[in-house]
């Protein structure tokens, strides 16, 4: 496995890198076992950074990522978590943003808790788009505040975010001090916006992560999850996709895992799994040249949706559960702030 600097960290991360948004639930149901073994199976194939927040599965992933790291040297791997998003148990959706000072100190102490460790690599503040974009300014004043403090005390190595629009991620690289940037959903088959932010990354020296290459879920035979925002058109034309990829016996997920991760200037791109045979598969597709001609003609069936920006923030907006329309009209009244209690 090949190695790669993240610009200004320091740090020197695996090609392939592991997100445990799975070990959560976020894709299905899991069995921690399998989930545990999937990240020592990653370990040993050279993975050595390791992503999650406390928003996935409500505490889970961090728990079982907690478990699977147990008894293995901290020298081994690098960690992040997030920090400024909460998911309560009952769901996706069922979220709360909360950005202050006191609330991301009291969250690393809890992840730190969960993980068994009292450092981490990188930080990033986590989906600061989410209820409609009224918590954004907030996240860039006192959260980024609050982070770059931790840092500047030794609890965490580096200053990062994990959001998902691009006219944030260009403010955030142009106009604020950090050193790293998780990109989800903006370099994969279906969208390369992420390369827009290369050359500022460059100048100032940013690392960037790119995640899901799978698309969450649109870049694979299974399909997406409920939540995802993609419609029934838009699902349709990557099942269309799917199927020809079938057809030459090559597996949509192969040429998306392929595309997405082997870029020479992106440091390092990360995958989710709680299966140890997903792990494997993911490094040995990394490892193979990909077809051009395949890619081509698979990114012809996808123009209709090329570079589409999704909404996800719409499963809040548009909530289906009663737990969630509770939260929908709360976070829908202008002068309440969603924080957690604990």
């Amino acid at each position: 496995m090949k190695h790669n600097l993240l610009g200004k960290t320091g740090l020197r991360v695996s090609a392939l890198s592991f997100g445990a948004s799975a070990l959560g639930g976020v894709y299905g149901p899991v069995d921690e076992a399998e989930g545990i073994r999937a990240v020592h199976t990653a370990l040993d194939l050279g993975i050595n950074y390791f992503d999650v927040s406390p928003a996935y599965g409500a505490t889970r992933a961090e728990t079982v990522l907690g478990r699977a790291l147990r008894g293995i040297r901290r020298d081994r791997y690098h960690l992040s978590t997030k920090v400024g998003k909460y998911t309560q148990p009952g769901g996706y959706g069922v979220d709360t943003l909360d950005y202050s000072r006191a609330r991301i100190r009291a969250s690393l102490d809890e992840s730190a808790a969960r993980l068994g460790t009292d450092y981490f690599d990188i930080i990033h503040i986590h989906d600061i788009e989410y209820q409609g974009r009224r918590f954004t300014e907030w996240a860039l004043r006192e959260g980024l505040a609050a982070v770059h403090e931790l840092k500047r005390v030794g609890r965490i190595g580096a200053v990062s975010f994990g959001i998902y629009p691009m006219d944030l991620w260009h403010r955030i690289f142009n106009d604020y001090d950090v050193d790293a940037g998780l990109v989800h959903n903006h370099y994969c088959l279906n969208c390369t916006r992420l390369l827009e932010l290369l050359p500022v990354a460059k100048k100032k020296n940013i690392g960037i992560i790119n995640g899901s290459p799978f698309g969450s879920g649109l870049l694979t035979e299974r399909g997406p999850a409920d939540w995802h925002p993609a419609s029934p058109a838009d699902r349709q034309i990557f099942r269309d996709a799917v199927k020809f990829c079938r057809e030459q016996g090559v597996p949509i997920g192969q040429l998306a895992l392929q595309f997405a991760s082997q870029h020479p200037v992106i440091p390092t791109t990360l995958f989710s799994s709680a299966r140890s045979e997903s792990v494997r598969r993911n490094v040995q597709w990394h490892e193979e040249p990909f077809d051009p001609a395949l890619l081509t003609a698979v990114q012809r069936i996808l123009k209709p949706v090329m570079n589409k920006p999704w909404n996800y923030d719409d499963p809040i907006s548009k909530p289906k559960t009663s737990a969630q329309k509770a939260v929908h009209q709360l976070a829908s009244q202008p002068d309440v702030v969603l924080r957690c209690t604990n």
